[in-house]
């Protein structure tokens, strides 16, 4: 995610290469990102001196005493983190320094500029960081502030939400071909379906459920397709999901 933050952050034009300081503890990655993308990299985290620190390593590390103390080193104006299942507290107490800190979550998507990213803030943002905050973002799709509260359902849909609709496609692509289609034409038809469907709801802004009825014509395939799915719990397992990935983000915290 790390990296792609970085890469639409410098396609948009957001920051220039000699703008960003990435840290990386392995010698192979620091040599392709500079040579991949011309930014300035550093192989230890207290070698880093910034305005705003995203920081973008993995949950479990912001308890290893090793890893927070170098980053705690590094000096910075605001901190954002998109650690998953981390609360504004938990990272505050990561850290001696009193910082103005943003947890944000983005998700997959962020990869091809079509990414949904929700942030919440401690009391020390102001909302000048708020609006650099989400100047990183748009960068890689569409942002939304949230109270922290909401973070961890935020998680169990938006962040998660891309495995679950690539499970969906999956199975429709598999339908389409136990039906006679061949994979390539079914995971065409699949995959535009599904993005036309979400970008329909995008621009009209209409209830999902007003979208079904449009579709669904008394007797049709349709109904019958629906019927399908409701008798064998798709509408029931999609909320589980995001209900065990929100549970699962609050037991990170922990």
């Amino acid at each position: 995610m790390g990296e792609a933050i970085l890469s639409r952050l410098l396609s948009t034009h957001t920051y220039s290469p000699d703008r960003i300081i990435v840290s990386h503890p392995r010698s192979e990655r620091r040599d392709y990102l500079q040579s991949q993308y011309g930014v300035v990299v550093v192989a230890e985290n207290w070698q880093v001196e910034c305005d705003i620190l995203l920081l973008a390593i993995k949950p479990q590390q912001l308890f290893d005493l090793e890893v927070t103390s170098e980053v705690d080193q590094i000096s910075c104006n605001l901190l954002v983190s998109i650690l998953a299942g981390c609360s504004l507290e938990r990272l505050a107490d990561a850290f001696s320094t009193k910082l103005p800190i943003v947890r944000a979550m983005p998700n997959t998507p962020a990869q091809v500029g079509a990414g949904m990213t929700c942030f919440a803030c401690n009391d020390l943002v102001t909302e000048d960081h708020k609006q650099r905050v989400k100047n990183i973002f748009l960068a890689v799709g569409e942002v939304l502030e949230v109270p922290e509260y909401w973070m961890d359902a935020v998680t169990g849909l938006s962040g998660s939400g891309p495995g679950y609709v690539a499970v969906a496609i999956e199975a429709l692509i598999d339908g389409a071909v136990m039906m006679g289609l061949p994979r390539s034409v079914a995971q065409t038809l699949a995959v535009q379906t599904v993005l036309g469907s979400a970008q329909y709801l995008q621009t009209t802004g209409i209830d999902p459920a007003l979208l079904k009825n449009k579709v669904t014509s008394p007797g049709g395939t349709t109904i019958a397709g629906i019927h399908a799915l409701e008798r064998h719990g798709l509408r029931l397992a999609l909320m589980e999901a995001v209900k065990a990935a929100t549970l699962r983000s609050e037991e990170l915290d922990r």
